[in-house]
């Protein structure tokens, strides 16, 4: 069915809902789009192969505007997409090889950190709010960002991204707030740009072990960024606190649906 003009469509107007799922809650859009790829029985390998394509999509569009106005600095980003995209292999062959249903329970689980995480960049996010931010974006100096923890960080969203089919920006953001001190629109953005090449890097592992869905992940790619625009703009009119609701439970259901999934498959 993913395979015809009509399931393309569909996989538009699904990848329009988790484009705009993401802008309104502020995650990767693939937490969202990988679930939903195996509503329709597509191997989790091949969804998580199938999302980079998204995420590739969207993170090219929103670094290619975050250069152009000035405000990525890609130095840093530069720097985490280095090491990200060895690892992005690992991850890739690891999700070749490891049983659906224990990569389902393991992505389950990723999403009820992802919650924590995103809790922990809210407080440092309030936190930054109430004292002086001490470190800001130079463009052309990286010294105030120390080598070990960008190499953490991107050996880590590196293995994610391959394994998970998520940018890793989930896990990057609040960690380069923590250890790099930046703020959170800097940390988005920095994140963003190294997902590109991080990205690519897992994307290029799965094509090579054929589990890409070209079209349907341009499909939903398309859709993405699309949908990430309404998101953004709906986000102002409601309340943070809704916000927070709204993506728990939206989270924890996908949690759920990932675990009954893995136990369907050890069945």
């Amino acid at each position: 069915m993913l395979e015809t003009p009509l399931g393309w469509a569909l996989l538009f107007f699904l990848g329009i809902f988790t484009g705009t799922l993401s802008g309104l809650l502020g995650i990767g859009g693939g937490l969202l789009m990988v679930p939903a790829l195996t509503v329709f029985n597509v191997p989790l390998v091949q969804a998580t192969a199938t999302s980079l394509v998204g995420v590739f999509l969207s993170s090219v569009s929103g670094s290619v505007r975050n250069l152009r106005a000035g405000e990525l600095n890609w130095r840093v980003s530069l720097l985490l997409s280095l090491f990200g995209v060895f690892t992005a292999q690992v991850g890739a062959w690891l999700g070749d090889r490891i049983p659906d249903a224990i990569l389902s329970l393991a992505f389950a689980g990723l999403l009820l950190v992802t919650i924590y995480l995103i809790q922990l960049k809210q407080s440092l996010k309030r936190k930054q709010s109430i004292e002086p931010e001490l470190t800001g974006i130079d463009h052309h100096s990286t010294q105030r960002y120390p080598l070990m923890p960008i190499a953490g960080i991107g050996l880590l969203a590196g293995v994610l991204s391959g394994l998970f089919g998520v940018g890793g920006g989930v896990v990057m953001v609040p960690l380069q707030m923590l250890f790099l001190g930046e703020g959170i629109k800097s940390a988005v953005r920095t994140s963003l740009g190294a997902i590109v090449a991080i990205a690519v890097s897992g994307l290029a592992q799965h094509a090579w072990n054929n589990n890409v869905l070209w079209i349907p992940g341009i499909c939903l790619g398309l859709g993405g960024i699309l949908g990430a625009q309404v998101g953004s703009r709906l986000l102002p009119r409601l309340s943070e606190k809704a916000v927070n609701q709204l993506f728990k439970l939206f989270l924890i259901g996908l949690a759920v649906y990932m675990a009954m999934r893995a136990i369907a498959a050890w069945k």
